[in-house]
């Protein structure tokens, strides 16, 4: 079985609550998917139950002909379908029906499996909830879509507008309706509260306004537990281990606040104290509502605009972010809950309209075909522009067209419309793809993937950043350029630009080791990504909503830049890749390439790494590597750490993490390499660790985790094997491996054309580990090939006839 929504946060909640309640049920065989492809097809092999997001899906399944596994699937659950008219609205469209295709497949009577899967569907009350059924399949009578209003318990909703035009004006005036909202709606003591505001400032300034409020009105405070109760002291306790004073004020009062990238610690805490009734109000950031696990007895939507920083204006909260936030009123009592809703009051009688009457879901599925067609292109599902048509009539678009003509352009409904329209939609997408040589397309209508193309489907990158990669990298391009065609990748244009980060992004922007492009402006993702990236090499310090930004781009950086290797090894440049293999290990690790590697070590400040530097034993030998930290006598390394117990266990886990590669390779049939011909390399990579130690399954299963404190996630090693001759900056051949014990490759590269002696060189480059690169010489010795030979005799024989 296979759950799948189209939000991260949705499943990682879900699978907190689905492995706490049936892992009975299941035998403990609930996994939830990481993103890694072959973690994840070995999970979903051992598991009954698999949660996962629609990007992860999307992953796995295009290539589902060649994995069988998948196509044993009976049952999937698609959750949040209303969703389908947002911005996860695409990739969730193209996952279904891909599904849908698979199932008609796999239950036709030529399949080999003759097995049925069942699709579920759930999602929020829409006006075409019939269309979208015909879509997945669905039969009448196993459809059931309900009023707005229907709930499994009661909610009373209340709207309040404000005529203030100003956005700041309007938040100051509600916030007096917001805590008499509280004191009318939820008056007794245990009837908790959530409230909903448009940032983290406000939810801060909001949570001392309604602390502010109750003692002004000389109440009690929002403690919803008896100050007699030893449980009370425990909490009071518990409330002064938080490190944000600001929080740590308030929450005594009763009265808690959430953000993005709040210390998960102090997130932990919050939580736990408003389950335990000890905080019966919680203020959130809108964009926190996904990923909440708690619900209350009335739910406060204070404003329903926030700032959007890419169109630098407010907008509107999406209709799923409002129905999100609504959720959150109570379920379990059953008496039901409420929601006050306040807006400006021009959106009032639009707001009512919004939330009572259910509105048709769009597709906007061709506005973002581009990498879906590039991905099926590759996998050979679409070879000609019949394919591409043909598998658009498989979506929720194409079911839409006849139905909204002017929502999607037509000039008609009829069937010669429909297919015009389709085919002009087609072949703009693929003459885009051919323009950015992701595919080759021919007058007839042919396509074929090209090189750029599958690079795009393997990391599952925009065809756009692929695109801005091949036109914008050359031979001579350096980690500074490298960096910032990193920063303008598509996968950045989602990261937000908040009210007043412009001004907090200049002050950041001085400190910057390389100066922005002159074409940057502050308002724009690029900019905001590059500093955030340079701020992270820099380790500088900032606020937890940037904090929180940074973590997301860091993620996705890694796989961009190694997209970006595979896009320079194509045109056979050696420094350039050699530069962004060192930018991973920067991202990785948070330092500048030429920061001291000793620095990569957890708690190693500028003073420790002096200290270090200017030692020198007996032998005259000096500290240079993390070896010679593990090296030193113990009572030598306490008098240079001088760190404490907990922090020399910190160091003891990275430099036992730190990898020591052993690295063998042979020529094969080095004597016999003969100019223009195919030349074999084979290399073992190994491990060196303790011969005495004998590893348990779970010691090996940790092999390669990569230890860094300022990457936000889990890794694993990898290393990139690379052939190339340094005098000509030319790469010949690179191959990406990940390493537990002992891993074996082969390489092949081309010998050259002209004989003679050259002298290569091998690099063994680590993805995430500063310091650790090695480099070996290859001596190839290149014989004149037959062609030559026989050119020679040749002009041997003209010259004694001459």
């Amino acid at each position: 079985y296979v759950y799948i929504t189209p939000l991260k946060d949705i499943a990682d909640e879900t699978f907190k609550i689905w492995r706490r309640d049936y892992s009975t049920l299941f035998n403990n065989q609930i996994v939830q998917l990481t993103g890694e492809v072959t973690a994840d097809l070995a999970s979903i092999a051992a598991a009954k139950l698999v949660i996962a997001t629609v990007p992860q899906w999307d992953t796995l399944t295009r290539r589902w002909r060649q994995r069988k596994i998948l196509q044993s699937i009976s049952l999937l659950i698609f959750d949040e379908l209303h969703l389908l008219g947002g911005p996860q609205g695409p990739t969730l469209e193209i996952v279904i029906s891909r599904m849908r295709y698979i199932a008609s497949t796999n239950s036709g009577p030529k399949s080999e499996l003759n097995k049925s899967i069942r699709l579920v569907g759930f999602g929020a009350s829409i006006a075409n909830a019939r269309e979208v059924g015909e879509w997945m399949g669905v039969p009448e009578k196993s459809l059931f879509n309900f009023s707005p209003k229907v709930r499994p318990t009661p909610l009373e909703i209340f709207f309040q507008s404000f005529e203030q035009s100003n956005f700041a004006s309007r938040l100051m005036a509600m916030s007096k309706p917001v805590y008499n909202a509280v004191s009318r709606h939820a008056p007794h003591p245990t009837q908790s509260v959530i409230i909903f505001v448009p940032s983290h400032k406000q939810a801060q300034l909001t949570a001392i306004d309604l602390m502010t409020y109750q003692e002004s009105q000389e109440q009690s405070n929002y403690v919803g537990l008896d100050s007699t109760t030893t449980n009370f002291q425990e909490k009071l306790e518990q409330c002064k281990r938080i490190r944000d004073e600001s929080l740590k004020l308030v929450v005594q009062a009763g009265v808690g606040f959430l953000y993005q990238g709040m210390r998960d610690a102090d997130r932990a805490i919050v939580l736990d104290l408003y389950e335990q009734k000890f905080i019966t109000i919680l203020v959130c950031p809108a964009e926190v509502c996904w990923k909440l696990p708690v619900r209350a007895f009335l739910v406060i939507v204070m404003s329903t605009e926030y700032y959007d920083g890419t169109e630098r204006r407010h907008v509107d909260y999406t209709v799923g972010t409002l129905l999100r936030m609504m959720g959150r009123a109570s379920r379990h009592n059953p008496e039901g809950g409420k929601c006050v809703i306040l807006c400006h009051s021009p959106k009032k009688e639009y707001l009512k309209k919004l939330l009572y009457e259910p509105l048709p879901v769009e597709s906007h599925l061709d506005q973002y075909l581009h990498d879906h067609f590039n991905s099926e292109i590759v996998t050979r599902t679409i070879t000609n522009l019949q394919d591409a048509v043909d598998y658009i009539t498989w979506t929720f678009l194409y079911r839409r067209l006849g139905k909204n003509p002017n929502y999607y352009a037509m000039q008609g409904t009829s069937n010669i419309h429909i297919s015009e329209h389709l085919s002009d939609m087609v072949e703009t997408v693929l003459g885009d793809l051919a323009e950015s040589k992701c595919c080759s397309l021919d007058d007839d209508g042919n396509v074929a993937p090209l090189n750029l193309g599958m690079v795009a489907a393997y990391y599952y990158i925009q065809y756009t950043t692929i695109e801005l990669v091949a036109s914008s990298v050359t031979e001579k391009t350096k980690i500074r350029g490298i960096l910032e065609i990193l920063a303008n990748a598509s996968e950045f244009s989602t990261i937000p630009v908040r009210n007043g980060e412009e001004k907090v992004l200049k002050i950041e922007a001085r400190l910057m080791r390389h100066k922005l492009p002159d074409s940057m402006q502050y308002h724009e993702w690029s900019t905001k990504t590059l500093i955030l990236l340079q701020a992270h090499f820099g380790r500088r310090t900032l606020s937890s909503e940037l904090l929180s930004d940074q973590a997301i781009i860091l993620k996705q950086s890694l796989t961009v830049v190694q997209a970006i290797v595979d896009v320079i090894s194509s045109n056979a440049w050696l420094k350039p890749a050699l530069a962004a293999m060192e930018l991973s290990q920067m991202i990785v690790q948070g330092l500048w390439n030429r920061d001291s590697i000793l620095k990569q070590i957890p708690h190693f400040s500028d003073e420790i790494i002096h200290r270090c530097q200017a030692y020198e034993s007996d032998e005259g030998e000096k500290i240079e590597s993390i070896f010679d930290i593990l090296n030193l006598d113990d009572d030598v390394r306490n008098e240079l750490l001088r760190l404490g117990e907990s922090q020399m266990a910190d160091v003891a886990v990275f430099c036992n993490n730190y990898p020591s590669i052993d690295v063998s390779f042979e020529l094969v049939d080095a004597d016999n390499v003969v100019a223009g011909e195919v030349v074999s390399l084979k290399v073992v990579l190994e491990r060196e660790l303790d011969a005495d130690d004998e590893l348990t399954p779970e010691e090996v299963a940790g092999l390669g985790n990569v230890s860094s404190a300022h990457y936000p996630g889990i890794k694993q090693e990898g290393w990139w094997i690379v052939v190339g001759d340094t005098s000509t900056n030319a790469l010949l051949s690179l191959k990406r491996v990940t390493l537990k014990q002992k891993q074996g490759l082969q390489l092949e590269f081309m010998a050259p054309d002209e004989p003679g002696d050259y002298d290569l060189t091998m690099f063994c480059m680590s993805d995430s580990y500063l310091g650790c690169d090695q480099e070996y010489t290859i001596n190839l010795s290149v014989a004149a090939g037959d062609d030559d030979s026989d050119d020679d005799e040749e002009d041997e024989s003209s010259e004694k006839e001459s």
